[in-house]
């Protein structure tokens, strides 16, 4: 990031970027914060709750209290919507607000705004706020996470979508894909030609980076802290423990590693994260009699790096992932990858055996192999996470700031958003 670009002040040519997605997400707000120091965008984003600035409980951890030991809402302006309803969770009719039809129009300074961008199409927050700006004239920008893999639907439900696309594609003036699975999702039922502009789906690198490198200095302390003898290689999986992330896969392959029937795995195994299947891998876990996996709860943003520092591999062997941001944080710390080829990161981020391994989703036998290929020889798992470090490096903010000025600059018809500080390659 160019330090200059935080000390440009807004002025009457920046373009007024309204944002608007439910609540503050932690991954989103880095971004934000980049978005906001950038010459010529002014941005104002617009929440629907503010339920995940408490401590609240996240049903996709098991019910476990989640409160966030990273600011979300910091370095760039924002507003909460006076609620309609709001349940502390995200649905198609929560959070439900008002006002964003009178803040488009009459922004904090009376004047309205240029583009709204929009986070996600299916909620009545979302319909209601691209029908408010239409009924203003400001041009709507759409971005969300789908793909066509992520599950299989009746030949009704696909007819009603079409139906449903066919109409918001007249509402909407461009998409921003996060990557080429996406990509191909607006494709199909927006069509070849809708103006699109893709906006990777990026984590902050450089806070994963530096974290990765101070987490060295601690790495004894954690390996105490879990029992782990530093000579044996470490399995990670770090995500929800909810039955769509498969981690079931993961430890019966894990299991399939041992040299003969009771005998531990060389590796170890962490599972972090919690839950609805916590109780049934645990179950599976302590039935098998292997003392070499390890349960290490829901851990925060800040403690992750610690983990992916342990890790000689992290896999993810999820069924319906859209994206899978996980994988973006561990490559910053240098290490491989292994993926079903249902994680939609997965074409962006990872090839097969260069990065680390992608196998056909819920297959154990594949899953297996694709450990021992990247843990039986010590080199190749640290040459694949290097060239891990390598991509992600090219996936990241940069990318996503110039691919919005771009879409901006297109629907103001203005040549120029301020001055970009970087520079997409090949552009």
């Amino acid at each position: 990031m160019a330090s200059s670009a935080s000390k440009v002040s807004k002025t009457s040519k920046s373009i007024r970027l309204a944002y608007l997605v439910s609540h503050p997400i932690q991954y989103q707000a880095p971004l934000l914060r980049r978005i906001a120091k950038e010459p010529g965008i002014d941005l104002t984003v617009f929440f629907g709750s503010d339920f995940s600035l408490r401590s609240y409980a996240d049903k996709g951890f098991g019910g476990v209290n989640v409160a966030w030991d990273v600011s979300l809402v910091d370095g760039y302006k924002h507003e909460f919507l006076p609620a309609l309803r709001d349940t502390a969770t995200v649905s198609p009719f929560a959070p439900m607000s008002r006002g964003i039809l009178q803040r488009l129009h009459r922004g904090s300074d009376g004047k309205p705004f240029d583009v709204l961008w929009v986070h996600g199409y299916a909620s009545v927050n979302s319909l209601y706020s691209i029908l408010a700006a239409n009924a203003l004239g400001i041009p709507v920008l759409l971005r969300a996470e789908s793909t066509l893999i992520d599950r299989s639907r009746s030949r009704a439900r696909l007819l009603s979508k079409r139906v449903f696309f066919k109409f918001l594609g007249q509402l909407i003036d461009g998409v921003l894909p996060i990557g080429t699975l996406n990509s191909r999702y607006w494709q199909n039922y927006l069509g070849a030609d809708f103006p699109s502009w893709i906006m990777p789906y990026a984590v902050d690198n450089a806070f994963f980076l530096r974290h990765s490198i101070a987490a060295q200095g601690h790495r004894s302390s954690l390996q105490i802290e879990l029992k782990l003898d530093p000579a044996r290689p470490v399995i990670l999986f770090a995500s929800k423990l909810q039955q769509r992330k498969r981690c079931i896969d993961l430890l019966e392959a894990y299991l399939a590693l041992a040299p003969s029937v009771g005998a531990e795995p060389c590796p170890y195994l962490l599972i972090v994260g919690d839950g609805e299947e916590r109780v049934a891998l645990e179950t599976r876990a302590r039935q098998s009699g292997i003392a070499s996996i390890r349960f290490c709860g829901f851990r925060n943003q800040s403690e992750l790096p610690g983990f992916f520092d342990l890790a000689s591999v992290f896999v993810l062997p999820s069924r319906h992932e859209p994206w899978g941001l996980i994988v973006n944080e561990v490559m910053n710390a240098g290490r491989p990858v292994i993926l079903s080829d249902d994680v939609g990161c997965q074409p962006d981020l990872v090839t097969n055996g260069v990065e680390g391994c992608v196998f056909p989703v819920g297959d154990v036998a594949a899953l297996t192999a694709a450990l021992r290929a990247v843990l039986e020889v010590p080199c190749v798992a640290d040459q694949m996470g290097k060239r891990a470090l390598e991509r992600i490096t090219n996936w990241s903010f940069e990318q996503d700031v110039a691919a919005l000025r771009t879409a901006l600059s297109a629907l103001t018809r203005s040549q120029h958003v301020g001055e970009p500080t970087q520079r997409l390659a090949g552009n």
